[in-house]
């Protein structure tokens, strides 16, 4: 089944909701450029009530090793997300360092970037996001995800940008991913979740992996 990861949390009520609906992970931004930069103090408190039921993601951008290990000890992070220029040598040294899983974030254009993301065989899951620029991330924006089907890694792969309960049913038929990941369209105003949208985008997702599944 296609999971759901729910990023941009920034309020405890809409962590509950979502660990309560059955989502697979949390999101939270961890880069003070976002709309949706979380409190840290919050997200200590959010981990700490949900880290047995649900992964528990920090998302960086360009951060430095010592900030990544410092936050996951200080949170108690199971994953991190990692946005920018970051190497595939980073990512591996955040893993030896934390012991948290590793996933590689990409914003994709065009052919050429999906290749790229050849060099990062050793994370544990490829995020695609869409290009748009002057922003790492969030951007409600779509992209072409026939683009994806010349991807050649078997690293995980996570569906991201754009996606809603409106059209997350096409984006698992197309792609089957291992996940998918939502921020702006469960949204009532960045970082504040619509309960009815975090509700509708699960059910969505759920309901169109069942179907995917059932047809393969």
């Amino acid at each position: 089944m296609t999971r759901v990861k729910i990023c941009g949390i920034t309020r405890p009520e809409d962590a509950e909701l979502a660990v309560e609906l059955g989502a697979w992970a949390l999101g939270f931004i961890l880069w003070s450029g976002s709309a949706r930069a979380a409190d840290p103090a919050v997200v200590a408190g959010i981990v700490a009530a949900h880290r047995r039921r649900i992964e528990t993601v920090g998302v960086f951008v360009d951060p430095t090793l010592d900030e990544v290990a410092r936050l996951v000890e200080g949170l108690g992070l199971s994953a991190v997300q990692l946005h920018g220029d970051v190497g595939p040598s980073f990512c591996t040294e955040v893993r030896r360092r934390t012991g948290a899983r590793v996933i590689r974030a990409f914003r994709i254009g065009s052919s050429a970037d999906v290749q790229d993301t050849d060099r990062f065989r050793f994370v544990d899951f490829h995020l695609f996001d869409a290009r748009v620029k002057g922003l790492h991330g969030g951007s409600g924006e779509t992209w072409d995800w026939d683009l994806a089907r010349r991807r050649r890694s078997k690293v995980p792969l996570i569906l991201s940008g754009g996606l809603t309960a409106g059209n997350v049913a096409e984006g698992v038929a197309a792609l089957d991913p291992y996940a998918v990941d939502v921020a702006s369209g469960v949204e009532a105003s960045p970082g504040v979740k619509d309960p009815a949208e975090i509700r509708a985008f699960l059910e969505a997702a759920q309901g169109a992996s069942i179907s995917t599944h059932h047809a393969a």
